[in-house]
């Protein structure tokens, strides 16, 4: 099987994530930003991540992907209650993180942007929708603190450290994505139980951090 994605994709990691929960082999394919022929071809739009199963088949969709491989051998790895305050609190900080996210995502050294065409277009595209990048990293003190607080109110909702709500569920798919995201933003403060769950989570998962490339 193939997972064509972009690096920097929250929903990419989503689908990265089951394939290293369950040890399931995939290959990787990162795609460029402005690649639009590659997902026409596959889906009829531009869009990731995108699945090519053994059969030659494609799926879009990040948590049909999830669904599709955790249910695949029959043994489900996803089968934890989900809690309503991590919807909350996701639901909360997406209201404002990709401020934060999006000038430091432009200026990364992903694979997808390996051509300065490529990275051109991820700014044209977003900057049209959220404005100057220049001008959104003139909030960035505000919004570090912002998030800052917003992972200690995080801090109380984590039960272990190998699954937010103490056993595997679809809310680690959700959450994992966006932490690993905030690793490329220097300056955060991380909280004990958040950091803890973060680094381990990196691990099951198989899906990198950010770290060593943070603005």
């Amino acid at each position: 099987m193939k997972l064509y994605i972009y690096d920097h994709c929250p929903y990419c990691v989503k689908a990265r994530m089951i394939f290293g929960l369950k040890d399931v082999p995939v290959e990787l394919v990162v795609m460029l930003n402005d690649d639009e022929e590659t997902p026409h071809q596959l889906i009829g739009q531009k869009m990731a991540p995108i699945l090519q199963k053994a059969d030659g088949s494609a799926m879009p969709e990040s948590l049909d992907i999830v669904r599709f491989i955790d249910q695949l051998d029959g043994e489900p790895l996803l089968t934890g209650k989900r809690n309503p305050a991590i919807e909350d609190w996701l639901r909360h900080v997406h209201s404002y993180s990709n401020k934060l996210l999006l000038p430091r995502i432009a200026a990364a050294p992903f694979a997808e942007f390996a051509t300065p065409a490529a990275r051109d277009y991820f700014i044209r595209k977003k900057q049209a929708n959220y404005g100057d990048f220049a001008e959104l990293r003139q909030h960035s003190a505000g919004l570090i603190k912002n998030i800052s607080h917003d992972l200690l109110q995080l801090d109380k909702l984590i039960v272990k450290s190998n699954a937010v709500n103490g056993e595997l569920s679809e809310d680690d798919i959700h959450l994992f994505p966006l932490l690993r995201a905030l690793t490329l933003v220097a300056g955060i403060d991380w909280p004990s139980r958040v950091l803890d769950y973060r680094d381990n989570m990196a691990k099951q998962s198989q899906v990198n951090l950010l770290s060593s490339v943070a603005q």
